[in-house]
């Protein structure tokens, strides 16, 4: 399932081509709750290998534009997890002290160490993407950037961090659906940025720099994952499966008990000495 969603490397797509209401051939989400259960299960028991190992870490990146459902998600899927293993990195405007550093510094220092998982709620590729909409760089710089993001990456990776990376593509209609809901909602107006009405007007360079960014960055070890969001139980289950995949891609056990554990042991008392040893 997810090499339909798994966009092709090197290759500049048309984001206006993919559905942002496609479910796959799944119907609804009753269809898939059994699976969704199951793959929570494994997320957790998987995690729990990851923190006792501490020989691998996991990167997920997650893009997407204004409302399309990024911190959504992210309490989703990862609330079933131990939150000592886990952590969340949200990237806005960088601050002067970050502006005066080079554009992957304040990302780097919230790389996940071996045994954890990190989440970036958007990443240092706004320094791809809203840079260059308000043409804050200009394309030769952009490409730099795109060059120094796929190195730093893959120096990731050979230092055993997964890095996952995904795009949650909803429609623009869906977009200010979900502004309007915010406005009307007093629980939700909290979120409401008035920003976001005035980066609508840039969606199409938006999307524009996003092909960029897939054709530039995506590689073998680390693709790029396009996920429809305008469904959100589909959003979630998609995402879900992604993440479980990239773990079930590493060699995930519990690590050995210490060589000297069982002589230990042979000191205890009877009464409280375990039977296996």
């Amino acid at each position: 399932m997810l090499k339909s969603y798994t966009l092709p490397r090197g290759k500049r797509i048309k984001l206006h081509q993919y559905d942002p209401d496609d479910t796959g051939s799944i119907v609804g989400k009753e269809e898939i709750a059994e699976q969704y259960h199951k793959l929570q299960e494994e997320l957790a028991e998987m995690q729990d290998k990851l923190f006792a190992q501490k020989k691998h870490s996991l990167l997920v990146i997650i893009q997407g534009m204004d409302c399309s459902g990024k911190d959504g998600v992210i309490k989703k899927v990862f609330s079933g997890i131990n939150p000592q293993g886990v952590s969340v990195a949200s990237f806005k405007k960088p601050t002067l002290e970050e502006a005066s550093h080079d554009f992957l510094w304040r990302t780097h220092k919230e790389v996940p160490g071996r045994g954890y998982i990190a989440v970036f709620n958007r990443s240092y590729y706004e320094e791809v993407l809203i840079t260059r909409v308000h043409g804050q760089i200009d394309e030769e710089e952009a490409k730099q950037r795109f060059k120094q993001i796929k190195h730093f990456e893959k120096l990731l990776i050979s230092h055993d961090t997964q890095v996952v990376k995904i795009f949650l593509h909803i429609s623009k209609s869906f977009q200010i659906s979900k502004i309007q809901k915010r406005l009307s909602d007093p629980s939700k107006m909290w979120k409401f940025d008035p920003n976001d009405l005035l980066e609508r007007n840039y969606w199409d360079a938006y999307e524009e720099a996003y092909a960029d960014v897939f054709s530039h960055c995506s590689f073998k070890e680390s693709p790029w994952y396009i996920v429809p969001a305008n469904q959100r139980w589909f959003r979630d289950y998609l995402v879900l499966q992604i993440v479980v995949d990239a773990l079930r891609k590493l060699p995930l056990e519990y690590p050995q008990p210490d060589s000297k554990l069982e002589d230990l042991l042979r000191l205890l008392p009877d009464d409280i000495r375990p039977e296996s040893v």
